[in-house]
């Protein structure tokens, strides 16, 4: 995400909007740590009204996402939800593809493509990350021998 000026926009808040009806809004990661080890604070609530707090927060969202950019797309159907999201940060994409040329579109998405990491990586950070930063709880026989 970046801003008007294309300066990148750090957000640590999560929200999660579940058909309409279900909205949780926080600080915390869906890992064990962010669970149990840190400080972390979020809230839900539920409202099934078609008028409701998280539909409401699921469109306020999407236009501040999108810039305003998606006039053409009904943002209730999931499919042109999608489309709007993907045809705005490909056209921010594209204007930075194309050496910033003209007016910079709307919107603050871009493509985001995670770097692939060596094998020596991958090697050493698969098992520390699963061991250290997001253990899943068994004692570590259990995990040696892959039961639950």
């Amino acid at each position: 995400m970046e801003n008007a000026q294309g300066t990148p926009i750090y957000v640590h808040a999560k929200a999660c909007v579940v058909d309409d009806t279900w909205a949780c809004i926080g600080s915390d990661n869906a890992n064990r740590r962010s669970w149990t080890h840190d400080s972390e604070l979020s809230a839900g609530f539920a409202d099934a009204s078609s008028t409701g707090v998280a539909r409401s927060l699921r469109l306020e969202l999407a236009h501040e996402h999108l810039g305003g950019a998606a006039p053409d797309h009904d943002l209730d159907d999931p499919a042109q939800w999608f489309d709007a999201f993907r045809e705005t940060a490909r056209a921010l994409d594209d204007w930075y593809l194309g050496g910033r040329t003209g007016p910079r579109p709307p919107g603050q998405l871009r493509r985001y493509t995670q770097p692939e990491q060596s094998r020596t990586t991958r090697l050493w950070a698969g098992p520390l990350y699963r061991a250290v930063y997001d253990p899943d709880g068994r004692r570590p026989a259990m995990r040696r021998s892959r039961r639950y």
